[in-house]
């Protein structure tokens, strides 16, 4: 049976992951607001590496390669930004797009900056049973290999969703902090040691 939120929490203090097997952050994703409206027409002819295209998204898509990301301009002032690798990254990124946009004439003010969801990856180096973790665990598991090959782990808390692969690969998603992807990993690690394939 699968544990209680205490108890899970309990056993993540105690249970120690081997060396190397910590979870990499892949992409983090941040919101920021620009406290202006924009005219994105203006963004889209005046800056470098920009593109507006109104008839199939609704904001313009700007990047730059260092810290390599991707930014979503709207008309509103809001701005997604992702692609980077960590929080300081994002922040550095989204600093450097609202400067760029700024130096064409917007009275941009930069605040509300806040992580959205943090994407990571990591490998239990070991093979897993999924259909035994779905079946001990059908209120947090949906495996259907038909469709896809990971089984999709939906945990409570922290509350974000981990896809985990028969090879031992393992991706985390929606987390806001890393604490939460620390957690998570180590609590599914213990998890899948009671699965794992002879």
């Amino acid at each position: 049976m699968a544990m209680s939120s205490a108890n899970a929490e309990a056993g993540v203090a105690q249970h120690r992951l081997p060396t190397g097997i910590q979870p990499q952050l892949q992409n983090v994703v941040v919101t920021v607001n620009l406290g202006c409206p924009l005219q994105l027409k203006d963004i889209a002819l005046h800056a470098r590496n920009a593109e507006y295209n109104p008839k199939r998204f609704s904001a313009v898509v700007m990047r730059i390669r260092e810290p390599r990301s991707t930014a979503l301009v709207f008309h509103t002032g809001k701005m997604v930004c992702t692609g980077t690798k960590s929080e300081e990254q994002a922040y550095h990124a989204s600093r450097k797009y609202a400067r760029i946009i700024q130096k064409l004439g917007f009275p941009v003010v930069f605040k509300d900056f806040k992580v959205q969801n943090m994407v990571a990856s990591s490998d239990v180096r070991f093979p897993v049973r999924l259909e035994g973790l779905a079946v001990s665990h059908p209120m947090f598991c949906s495996y259907e290999p038909e469709i896809f090959p990971g089984l999709v782990y939906r945990m409570q808390k922290p509350k974000l969703v981990l896809l985990i692969f028969v090879s031992g690969k393992v991706v985390i998603t929606g987390a806001k902090a890393r604490e939460d992807i620390h957690t998570a990993f180590t609590y599914i690690h213990q998890i899948l040691l009671t699965f794992r394939k002879k």
